[in-house]
């Protein structure tokens, strides 16, 4: 090496004047051991290359945005929604449900009320008819005709309770069923006609079909339309 400190052909790593040692691996040509040359990184040190900056998550931390770990401020993926308000529509129509399940029992103790008159129905049929008329067959016929009534009292006052809570809750099948029981009940009144009963029967008939119209019609709109679709976006998630 010359005088000034330059390499000479002897030393060509300008290492010194004697005993020069070739650089280590990943060291340039006349950097000192042990200490980064300026401008490279030095990956062992803090505050340098390779370290993350100031407010970024360090590897193998959980990200610190928003709230939750989820990154704008969003609820993680999977989060329980809340669910949708209902409507006044599905309200209005699930009370009208309820009211038609208290008609549907008023209905069904008509049955006990007008027991003498259903017998004296039940005899004219079965004259008309031509059957010979015995107390007995008449006994037969009212307690026949006394138990379907229970039978299919009760049952249209659990389907009222069912639809009205299946239909609050915003099930989309509910609503099908619902247009259908109420397609079946319609029919059913109109064949009631061909029969002989009480008048108050009919009456409350033509109350639940009325109470049925006004309860399709409000399933239907377009704001309960929107809440079936958000309840079942909602079941989905």
């Amino acid at each position: 090496m010359s005088n000034d400190g330059t390499s000479t052909p002897d030393d060509p790593y300008g290492t010194g004047p004697t005993g020069g040692q070739p650089p280590a691996p990943g060291q340039q040509p006349g950097q000192q051991p042990g200490r980064p040359d300026y401008g490279q990184p030095d990956y062992g040190q803090q505050g340098q290359y390779g370290q993350p900056q100031y407010g970024q998550p360090q590897y193998g931390e959980p990200a610190a945005y928003g709230q939750g770990g989820s990154p704008y401020g969003q609820q993680p993926y999977g989060a329980p929604q809340p669910p949708a308000e209902q409507p006044g529509s599905i309200r209005t129509a699930v009370m009208l449900m309820r009211v038609g399940a208290l008609l549907s029992l008023l209905s069904l103790l008509t049955t006990f009320l007008f027991r003498d008159q259903i017998r004296d129905q039940v005899e004219q049929t079965l004259e008309d008819q031509g059957t010979t008329i015995t107390a007995d067959t008449v006994d037969a016929a009212v307690a026949v005709g006394t138990a379907f009534a229970v039978f299919f009292g009760l049952i249209g006052v659990g389907l009222w309770l069912w639809m009205a809570w299946a239909n609050g809750r915003g099930k989309g099948w509910a609503r099908i069923v619902a247009t259908v029981l109420f397609t079946l009940s319609a029919v059913s009144f109109l064949f009631s006609f061909t029969q002989p009963q009480p008048l108050l029967n009919t009456v409350l008939g033509l109350v639940n079909l009325v109470l049925g119209a006004a309860i399709v019609f409000l399933l239907w709109k377009r704001e309960s339309s929107a809440y079936y679709a958000a309840m079942s976006g909602a079941r989905a998630r």
